[in-house]
């Protein structure tokens, strides 16, 4: 009877640890899906303009931050009731996720090169490109600009070669720091514009944020190997406890 009590207890104990697990594995979950939010209505005007940047890229966040919010719940579920069978699984879904956000950091921090000679030429392409209109495209330049407080891709004279200003020394009116008396078209006074590039200000944003965001995955990765030990203990455990003798 003695051993049965002690087992009991350590059932008990590693259900409390795991519901506790998988609370803040579920808040995880929240926190990748509000991150996959952000980059899809925020970073993404940055990251589009990289000829390298995958338009997935958000949708995948999304899509796993939404799983683990569905697989959190079922597993406070599963960890309630006990069964070994659902304990397992949830273990092998938590060593498949650990896989796959490791791998993603990774991939992501090798990326990262490609990502920034992507910018180099997807800044050029945009100045070229733009026609000073409402379209997607020329907004998106504009709103870098104008949010970043920088113009051109390494300095202001960048604009002064495009098709855009006609040969002529002039630059959007997102280049300006304000808008009145900016004189931009053409430039006459440069002390009301913003004189540093796009290249530097972009790159040096998107790595802060993709660094957190990659620091922040492995965390999190490292965190669900708790989760699988614990699963497969209280799997284990439990397996002991319904074949363990009363004597």
């Amino acid at each position: 009877m003695g051993r049965r009590l002690q087992t009991a207890a350590a059932l008990t104990c590693m259900k409390i640890c795991l519901m506790v697990f998988n609370f803040i594995f579920w808040l995880t979950g929240i926190g990748i899906l509000v991150i996959g939010v952000w980059m899809k209505v925020s970073l993404y005007q940055f990251l589009q303009l990289s000829d390298e940047y995958n338009n997935s890229a958000p949708y995948v966040f999304i899509g796993t931050g939404a799983a683990i919010i569905v697989v959190g719940f079922l597993a406070c579920c599963c960890t309630v009731k006990g069964k070994p069978s659902l304990l397992y699984l949830f273990s092998c879904f938590l060593a498949l996720v650990f896989m796959l956000e490791l791998g993603a950091a990774i991939s992501g921090y090798i990326f990262r090169g490609k990502l920034h000679a992507g910018f180099k030429y997807g800044l050029k392409d945009a100045l070229n490109k733009y026609k000073g209109s409402d379209n997607l495209h020329d907004k998106d330049l504009d709103r870098l600009q104008s949010t970043l407080h920088c113009c051109g891709v390494f300095n202001y004279t960048d604009w002064f070669h495009t098709a855009w200003s006609e040969k002529a020394e002039a630059v959007p009116p997102s280049c300006c720091k304000t808008l009145k008396n900016c004189n931009n078209t053409p430039l006459t006074n440069v002390t009301h514009i913003f004189h540093q590039g796009c290249y530097d200000k972009v790159t040096k944003f998107v790595n802060e944020n993709l660094t957190a965001i990659g620091g922040g995955a492995v965390a999190i990765a490292c965190f669900q190997l708790l989760g699988v030990i614990l699963s497969c203990c209280l799997a284990k455990n439990v397996n002991k406890a319904k074949y363990e003798p009363v004597a």
